[in-house]
């Protein structure tokens, strides 16, 4: 029931059939906004070396961790322990905090010419990268695949909503993007009311790329007509879905879903990798049908203003 789109096949398709592909994509994004990708071409190696490196790193003790904590509340990199997080909040829900841990890094380089201190402060600093072997090395080849995936994702998006194919392609070729390694310790007991591994949230940016162990369970969507329903993650395949700014884009055309991670008693120990595609610091985004739904907003200070309204 589950929505599943093969990248490659489009990539691949000419004429009726490329056509008929977009608009299985506009249908998708309108519907739900989550996908199942396949046929995304990024290396088996290059995931399973990042699997690796993370499942070292959340492997560690609590003070090897702490080494690479983000030094002060705002630090938008390097480790977030658990308890210091609750997604609900941006949606204005007070809940006990998210059951999680994560490792988050940055932009891998800084383009000329960025001048604005706020782009600096929170999309530029430094990842804080842990004294381990090799993790440095599969963090940036993985993340330099998903900014690559991105990017054809985003063609794929213009076929869909009937605008060349390249129309994205100025507004992404410096994008602040985030990578997020994420850890859900098993669970013991029944968990507090209202807490779940991840609160229900929506997504900030215009794209995001979810790489959930394979098997997982917990991801799970909102359907006004059909309530919470799961998510599989099936090997080989990402799990795609828009966000905020890709929902005002679009005049909200497409939807930005609610989802979480849901918490229960004695469940197994579960990983992911979100990859947060956004567009580039200072591009203008403005409704793609010329009217006036959403007011133009700068890409950069738009996802810091959404950070600082959810207190995250």
């Amino acid at each position: 029931m589950f929505a599943t789109f093969d990248l490659a096949a489009f990539e691949g398709a000419r004429g009726g059939e490329r056509a008929k592909l977009a608009a299985a994509i506009d249908r998708i994004c309108r519907e739900t906004g989550f996908l199942v990708l396949t046929g995304h071409g990024v290396p088996q190696v290059v995931i399973d070396a990042v699997w690796q490196a993370t499942r070292a790193f959340f492997a560690q003790n609590p003070e090897a961790k702490q080494q690479v904590a983000a030094p002060y509340a705002g630090y938008p990199y390097g480790y977030l322990g658990p308890n210091t997080e609750s997604l609900a909040k941006s949606r204005g829900e007070e809940t006990p905090p998210d059951l999680k841990e994560s490792f988050n890094g940055g932009p891998l380089t800084v383009p000329d010419g960025v001048s604005d201190r706020d782009a600096h402060a929170f999309c530029y600093q430094p990842t804080l990268w842990p004294d381990m072997v090799g993790f440095r090395p599969a963090w940036e080849v993985y993340y330099t695949a998903m900014e690559d995936l991105a990017a054809r994702i985003m063609v794929g998006f213009a076929a869909a909503l009937d605008l060349p194919e390249d129309h994205f392609a100025p507004y992404i070729d410096a994008p602040i993007s985030a990578l997020r390694a994420l850890n859900y310790p098993a669970t013991q007991n029944v968990p507090l009311a209202g807490q779940h591994r991840a609160g229900a949230h929506t997504d900030y940016g215009s794209l995001t790329i979810l790489l959930p162990q394979p098997g997982s369970r917990g991801l799970q969507i909102f359907l006004p007509e059909q309530d919470w329903i799961d998510v599989p993650a099936p090997e080989g395949a990402f799990v795609i879905n828009i966000g905020d700014l890709m929902a005002r884009w679009t005049s909200d055309r497409w939807v930005s879903t609610l989802h979480r991670v849901v918490a229960r008693p004695d469940q197994p120990a579960r990983q992911s990798l979100a990859f947060f595609h956004q567009p580039n610091w200072d591009v203008v985004i403005a409704p793609l049908d010329g009217s006036d739904s959403y007011p133009p907003v700068k890409s950069g200070p738009y996802l810091m203003e959404k950070f600082r309204a959810a207190g995250t």
